[in-house]
């Protein structure tokens, strides 16, 4: 069981960066395989970036590789999304999941745990 919480979402113009950071309550944050997902209006929720327990392995779809970066600090139960060079595109509500696993899925479905979801905007 664990609970997520996302911050740092906000207004930004095209070309600028955002850091989204996703807290985690509970002891067992290492063992959790870490993703971000993304949702705009109108469109299925999709996989942005993922992260295994260690941080060791990284995973990115197309759309954002290059300019989106996924970190974690595993003492302080916190994942991070670094984004730069935004996109009007990247616009949606950023979401924090975390799948019991050693490896990234992109599925949203098989992920257990979600954070409420943070507003990303990028303006032209």
């Amino acid at each position: 069981q664990v609970q997520l919480v996302e911050s740092g979402g906000g207004l930004v113009q095209a070309g600028g960066s955002l850091r989204l950071s996703c807290a985690a309550s509970g002891r067992t944050f290492s063992s959790y395989a870490m993703a971000w997902f993304r949702q705009a209006p109108g469109k299925t929720r999709e996989f942005v970036a993922g992260i295994t327990r260690s941080g060791s392995n990284t995973y990115y779809a197309d759309s954002v590789k290059g300019r989106f970066t996924i970190s974690r600090d595993n003492p302080k139960n916190t994942v991070y999304l670094q984004m730069n060079s935004l996109k009007p595109e990247d616009t949606a509500v950023y979401y924090c999941a975390a799948d019991l696993a050693v490896v990234v899925f992109t599925a949203a479905s098989t992920y257990d745990y979600w954070g409420q979801g943070t507003q990303v905007t990028v303006s032209s």
